[in-house]
C-alpha cells in the first residue's frame, strides 16, 4: 500500500498559483473525499513582497483552509525554471512518489513566463514518468502513468473546455487567497503591484463571469489537450464533468 498516494496533484510556480486558478475545486474535491496535494516549484523568492518564510506560512495556511493532504515545495529558483535534467528527475520523482490519477497545471499561456515554463517542464515529467527505464538519482519509485492532465488559469484566459461549479466554494477560495497577506494586501511599506490592487476581486470576478456560462453563481475553468473519455454521452441530471 502506497500511503503517499494522492488521487489529484496540483502543480505551480510559485505558492499562491494554484488557489489563483483552482481554489473552489480543490474544496470540493476534498469535500468528495478525495486526497489532493499541491507542488510548488519555487519558494518565489524573487516576489516584490514577503519573504520566503513569510510565504511558506501563508501557503500552509491556504492548504489549511483549502483541506490539502500534501504540500510539497521543490526549492527550484524563481526565473529559473529551465529545462535541465535536474529539473525533470525531481519532478518525475514526485510525480512516482505520489501516483496522482489527475494532474493539474497552469494555461501556458499566461503573462509570467514562469508559468509557462512550469507547464513546459511537468509536461516533459508526466511522460518521463511513465518510462520504466527512466530513473534518477537511485530512485525506486515504479513508472507511473497519470490518466488525465487538466490545465487552471492565473493570469491568461480563454473559453473554458471544462467548468467546475464553485458556488458553495467561493468563500473558501477567497480565504484560501487572502492568506497570502503578504502578495494581495497593501500594507504599509508594501511595494505597489497589480496583485495588491484588487487582483482577488478580480479572480473572484472572473469565476462569476464563468459561472454565468453555465447558469450557476460561481464556476472555475480549466483546458484540455488530449481527448477525454466518456462511458456516457447523456450525462446523468445534475451531473457535471465529475470534477
Amino acid at each position: 500500500m502506497n500511503d503517499h498516494k494522492l488521487n489529484i496533484l496540483c502543480f505551480g510556480a510559485h505558492p499562491d498559483d494554484v488557489e489563483i486558478g483552482m481554489g473552489g475545486t480543490i474544496k470540493k474535491q476534498v469535500d468528495l473525499g478525495y486526497k489532493v496535494g499541491i507542488c510548488d516549484l519555487t519558494l518565489a523568492e524573487l516576489s516584490s513582497n514577503g519573504t520566503v518564510t513569510q510565504r511558506q506560512k501563508e501557503a500552509e495556511e491556504a492548504s489549511t483552509i483549502l483541506g490539502v493532504t500534501e504540500r510539497i515545495n521543490l526549492g527550484f529558483p524563481d526565473r529559473g525554471l529551465e529545462p535541465s535534467r535536474d529539473l525533470l528527475g525531481k519532478v518525475v520523482s514526485v510525480i512516482r512518489k505520489y501516483k496522482p490519477e489527475v494532474i493539474f497545471l497552469p494555461y501556458e499561456e499566461d503573462r509570467h513566463p514562469d508559468h509557462g515554463m512550469t507547464t513546459k517542464l511537468v509536461e516533459e515529467a508526466i511522460f518521463t514518468s511513465n518510462i520504466r527505464k527512466f530513473q534518477w538519482a537511485g530512485e525506486e519509485e515504479e513508472a507511473h502513468k497519470v490518466s488525465q492532465v487538466y490545465y487552471y488559469f492565473i493570469n491568461g484566459m480563454a473559453k473554458p473546455h471544462i467548468m467546475v461549479d464553485i458556488s458553495s466554494y467561493i468563500d473558501s477560495k477567497k480565504k484560501a487567497l487572502e492568506a497570502y497577506e503578504s502578495q494581495f494586501m497593501n500594507s504599509s511599506g508594501s511595494v505597489s503591484t497589480r496583485l495588491n490592487r484588487g487582483f482577488v476581486e478580480v479572480v473572484e470576478g472572473r469565476e462569476k463571469w464563468f459561472g454565468k456560462m453555465i447558469d450557476v453563481s460561481y464556476a472555475e475553468g480549466f483546458m484540455v489537450k488530449e481527448p477525454m473519455v466518456l462511458s456516457n454521452l447523456v450525462p446523468q441530471f445534475g451531473e457535471g464533468s465529475g470534477l
